[in-house]
């Protein structure tokens, strides 16, 4: 409790990981770990996939990216579950997304209402308005710093979800399949701006930052639903 503000160790995290690792493989059962964030459970998770185990995982862009450092400006926005950890765990979740131990990249969208993240740090509500961030966080922290190709930044958004899910008909263009394309400009460069968020609350601590990257035109199910010059009001 050095700041003074309760603290979510690594250790439960690393525990629960171990138990659940332990069940899925002793009952040959499929387990997806949500959210992990650290170091520990990075490594279980590898050597269970090694030992054969149908096992898979996701992270939030948030854990790949913030430090806990950033908790010293008391700002409630970077209250998170899991917790934002040290440099250490950083690192390895971004060994584990690299070599593939870690399959899925998850928004981990959590919009808060505004009067529940303006308190005292101890009482504000967890969570992140995750959705808009996600792939400018994604391709300006890991494809553009060199830690994933392309290819394998977009199957962690996209066709390893699906395929989690057991939807054989998501994640993909494949003939028959849902015709879910998101249509990308890989290079723009733009200003995290929350008063442009399509999403109910903005309770986001990457407002004012500068990535690369955005959808540019999402279509579902062959209907166009979302075209970022239409938001954008240009």
């Amino acid at each position: 409790m050095v700041l003074g503000v309760a603290g979510l160790p690594a250790e439960p995290e690393d525990m629960m990981t171990a138990r659940d690792l332990r069940l899925a493989e002793s009952t040959g059962g499929r387990l997806h770990l949500l959210n992990i964030s650290t170091a520990g459970s990075v490594e279980q998770l590898r050597r269970a996939k090694e030992r054969g185990a149908s096992v898979t995982a996701d992270v939030s862009p948030q854990n790949f990216t913030l430090s806990d450092d950033e908790l010293r400006q008391f700002d409630t926005h970077y209250k998170v579950k899991p917790p934002l950890r040290s440099a250490e765990h950083l690192h390895a979740l971004v060994e584990g997304l690299k070599d593939g131990t870690i399959d899925v990249i998850a928004s981990s969208h959590a919009p808060r209402a505004a009067e529940k993240k303006f308190q005292d740090v101890n009482a504000a509500a967890f969570g992140i308005a995750g959705l808009e961030t996600t792939l400018g966080l994604v391709i300006t922290k890991l494809i553009r710093a060199g830690h994933l190709s392309w290819t394998a930044a977009l199957e962690k958004l996209t066709i390893n979800p699906a395929r989690v899910l057991g939807l054989s008909q998501r994640g993909s263009l494949g003939i028959g399949d849902h015709a879910d394309v998101t249509i990308i400009d890989p290079d723009i460069e733009w200003t995290v701006d929350v008063r442009q968020f399509r999403s109910k609350s903005a309770n986001t601590p990457f407002g004012g930052w500068r990535l690369f990257g955005r959808a540019e035109t999402v279509i579902v199910g062959g209907q166009v639903k979302f075209r970022a010059a239409e938001a954008v009001g240009a």
